[in-house]
């Protein structure tokens, strides 16, 4: 794969908004470092973003995930590794990044609002928004996942 433009440079307007996002998702939010790679990876995932995929599973190891946890995140429904406030969210995650399909049904708001408050739904699903947006330019544009020297 080619990278076809490299967007930070392109645009660095557009760059530093999409980065003020993520600075208040990581940093400001007040949402679990572990629920926000959850997050990540499985947005990453469904939208088959390499780049993000291997970002987030190298940052989730850096926050303390268990490999198995980070290993299942793509068969979460099947998995039993993950709390029931962890598989609400990978539920809204899915029902949000896929609205297109799903129209986010009842039932994921029901159970995200049975595992957070008003205010954390909210902001989970800012960073999903955010993650989807950060997929979309690096798919959009090819940008190439780093290769480690063990591959």
């Amino acid at each position: 794969m080619h990278p076809r433009l490299d967007y930070m440079t392109a645009a660095p307007d557009a760059f530093q908004a999409v980065l003020a996002l993520e600075t208040y998702v990581a940093g400001k939010s007040g949402l679990d470092a572990r629920l926000i790679d959850l997050v990540k990876l499985r947005a990453s995932q469904i939208n088959g973003c390499a780049f993000c995929v291997d970002m987030h599973t190298k940052e989730a190891k850096a926050h303390g995930a268990d490999p198995q946890w980070i290993n299942l995140v793509c068969v979460w429904r099947e998995a039993g590794v993950f709390s029931a406030r962890e598989r609400a969210a990978l539920a809204w995650t899915e029902a949000v990044t896929n609205v297109r399909d799903t129209g986010v049904p009842d039932q994921d708001f029901e159970a995200i609002g049975a595992h957070f408050s008003d205010a954390e739904i909210v902001k989970l699903t800012v960073a999903i928004g955010t993650i989807n947006l950060w997929n979309r330019l690096a798919v959009s544009f090819r940008t190439p996942h780093p290769v480690d020297e063990a591959a």
